[in-house]
Formats: structure tokens, sequence, C-alpha cells
């Protein structure tokens, strides 16, 4: 394995035929055009015109000349020498009969296509890759899949897959480097001691500040608001706001390293060197700062909507409550039916009659 970011499989597979082309892969890439045959009826023989145009082809393809030329799937074979009107393709085993054949090729196939040696590209491949890692701090692969494509737009022919990756590895690391020394030399030395201070347990305490500030505030209380106050304060007192970290570094490379400083553990960040481990905290106490300040405003709104929501709840109990005495005060006063009063004279009279009768 060339580098440890590239698997075998993987190292295998670079610049070579990984099974054969669909059948579109081979209309698209291994299609010759006027061009194309133009080249390849210059030369003599049915084996060097077919073992030319797979040169041709493959160089396309690939982006790299195979040191076999004929290590090609069959059925590019069959599909190119058909395009040739060439009945036994099996001749194309005697291609390689004059050894300095192939190499007379691939270096007419370079003069007329304006393919460069790697060599004459490397400089500037790196500096693509410092920009790259730089501004995004992608990973090794992702980068080297994207500098394969560089070197495919600008006809540059792919060096040995050791080579490339060598190159990306050791310019990434190179950038990445480059960003913890410049983030680290930004704050002050006292800044930079009390950004160490944040990773020691100090006293009785169960934790250091750094992880006191990474949990934030609980639950919507007026002490919970006191204290947030209170971290807000404390993060404020390093004076990194001031710094300006975004007009040195790029937004996303804090976001990635404040991201890390935020998940690990404070005994973990005390072993990293020392620009990395100041340039962690630096952009995860920038993070913080930010955060804090809105944590308290989160925390501040939910305390007023939540003594808003009571006050309208007590008041419309109280409403409600003040309804019901009412109603209640009201059938208390209201004056009895005269349909059902009846006087005590006229009851009196009623039982006589009753009496007599």
């Amino acid at each position: 394995m060339p580098v440890e970011f590239l698997s075998d499989a993987e190292a295998a597979a670079y610049g070579r035929f990984n099974g054969p082309p669909a059948r579109a892969e081979l209309e698209r890439v291994f299609f010759l055009d006027d061009a194309d045959r133009g080249l390849v009826d210059r030369h003599r023989g049915a084996h060097n015109r077919l073992g030319f145009a797979l040169q041709l082809t493959t160089v396309r393809s690939l982006g790299l000349f195979l040191p076999d030329p004929l290590d090609v799937p069959s059925v590019v074979v069959a599909y190119v020498g058909e395009q040739l009107a060439i009945a036994d393709p099996s001749c194309v085993a005697r291609y390689m009969e004059r050894r300095s054949t192939r190499f007379e090729h691939a270096d007419e196939i370079r003069r007329v296509f304006g393919l460069r040696d790697f060599a004459a590209a490397e400089e500037d491949l790196e500096r693509w890759v410092d920009a790259r890692a730089w501004t995004t701090g992608d990973g090794p692969r992702a980068i080297f899949d994207d500098a394969v494509a560089w070197l495919f737009e600008r006809s540059v022919l792919l060096p040995g897959v050791t080579t490339l990756a060598r190159l990306v590895a050791r310019v990434r690391d190179e950038a990445t480097q480059r960003l913890w020394e410049t983030l680290s030399e930004l704050p002050t030395a006292r800044q930079r001691r009390m950004l160490g201070q944040l990773l020691v347990v100090a006293g009785d305490a169960r934790m250091s500040d750094l992880e006191r500030w990474r949990q934030g505030p609980a639950k919507p209380s007026g002490k919970n608001l006191e204290r947030a106050l209170d971290r807000v304060g404390e993060i404020g007192k390093i004076g990194l706001g001031s710094l300006g970290l975004e007009a040195v570094v790029p937004q996303r490379r804090l976001v990635d390293l404040a991201r890390y400083g935020m998940t690990a553990k404070a005994p973990r960040l005390r072993r990293h060197p020392r620009f990395r481990r100041v340039a962690t905290l630096v952009a995860t106490v920038a993070y913080l700062q930010a955060r804090s300040i809105d944590d308290c405003l989160e925390l501040l709104d939910l305390l007023m909507v939540t003594e808003l929501l009571g006050k309208a709840e007590r008041a419309s109990k109280r409403r409600c409550a003040s309804i019901r005495g009412s109603r209640v005060r009201r059938r208390s006063s209201r004056p009895r039916s005269m349909s059902c009063w009846t006087p005590r004279a006229t009851v009196r009279r009623s039982r006589s009659l009753t009496c007599g009768r």
C-alpha cells in the first residue's frame, strides 16, 4: 500500500481497466472519429494500426500509457478492430514484436494531442492541492480523486499511484500544519496561558472549564440565566473576539476545528502538539463565545414566553372565576316568579271550601 489513505485494492485499480467497459463507455471513449482514423491510417499493417488505436483510446480513458499496451479488455480490442475493419483482431499480438514501436507511437500521440508529462505540471498541482487543503480541509482521498480529474482536464499524463498519493498527503499535511501555526500565533502569551488553563481540572472541580462551558444552560430559569450570563463573561475575558480569525483563516477550517474541540476530551487535547492544541482551543473558544450569547438570548426568550403565558393563564382563571361568581349572584338576587306564588288567604279559602263539601 503506497500510503495509508488508499487501500491495496484502490491502489491496484489506479490506471487500470477494472473489467470490461459498458457499451455506453465504449461508444463515448473508444470511438474513433475522422481525425483519429487519419492518424491510425498513417501506419502500415493491421497489427500496427490496431495497436496504435488501442494506445490512443487507452490514454484517453485512463490518462496514461499502459506498460503493456495490449493489457486491455477483449471487448475493447474487438470494438476498435471492428471500426478499423480488421477481420482478425488477434493479429495485434504482433504489435509487441518490435519493442520500440509502442514507444514511438506513444510519443506521436503525446505530440499530436499536446499531452504533457507529470513533471511539467507538478508544481502547479502542488499549488492547487495546497489551496484546496487550506480552504476546505477535505480528506486526502477526496483531494486525490480531484487531483486525478485536475490532471485529466489539463492533458497531463498521470504519474504512478505512489507518486501522486504521496504528493497529496505531503502537501495536505503541510497546509494543515501551517493552519495550526497561523492560529496558534494569533493570541498573546497571556491568552495562550488562559487557553491552556481551560484543560486543567482545578481543586475540587469535577470537570475542566472547557467541558463546563461546552455544556451550556440546562432548563429555563432565572438562576440558569444568571449562570449563562456568567459564562458569557468568563469566555469574554479571554478576548479572542478582537483577533479577527475569519480574516486570517477560512471559515470552514475554523468550523471544523471547533467541531473537533467541542467533542474531544480535555486529556486528549492536552496530548496534542502545542500548535494543534492552541489552534483547536482558539477555534473552539471563539465558537463558544458566539454560542454563549445565543444561549442567553434563547434562554431569556423562553423565560419571557413562559412568564407571559403564566400571567395570561392566571388572568384567564381569575376572569373565569369572576364570571362564575357573577352568575351565581345574579341567580340568588332574582325575584321568584308570580306564577309560582300563591297568597296564604287563597290557600285557607280553598281549604275551607274543601271541608264544607
